[in-house]
């Protein structure tokens, strides 16, 4: 169940980052309180797995890493952000970490 929860809490800090460019630096009132639902609810859902047994080192080294990837791909897809070797390289050394620090949770 812990997984669920850190993975509900990823999908809501996706999507409140998402959000933040049409917040226009919090001067749109829809987008910035959609903006702060989500960050809110992000990390209600974190302390939830948390709460059930999940490491810190872990839940945050899976939050940022899937995080990452998926603002990266929804830059591309929507928001009009090239991809470059630069951003690739950067996406697989997180992924690389993120699974280094699984495997050593797991031990």
């Amino acid at each position: 169940m812990m997984y669920v929860f850190l993975a509900l809490a990823i999908v809501a800090e996706v999507v409140a980052t998402s959000l933040l460019k049409t917040t226009e630096g919090f001067t749109r009132l829809w987008p910035t309180l959609g903006c702060l639902a989500g960050y809110g609810a992000a990390f209600l859902l974190l302390t939830q797995a948390l709460e059930r047994g999940m490491q810190v080192g872990v839940a945050y080294a899976v939050w940022s890493g899937l995080g990452t990837t998926l603002i990266v791909i929804i830059g591309m897809l929507f928001l009009g952000e090239p991809l470059t070797a630069a951003k690739v390289a950067g996406v697989v050394l997180v992924v690389a970490g993120v699974v280094t620090l699984n495997l050593a949770g797991a031990h």
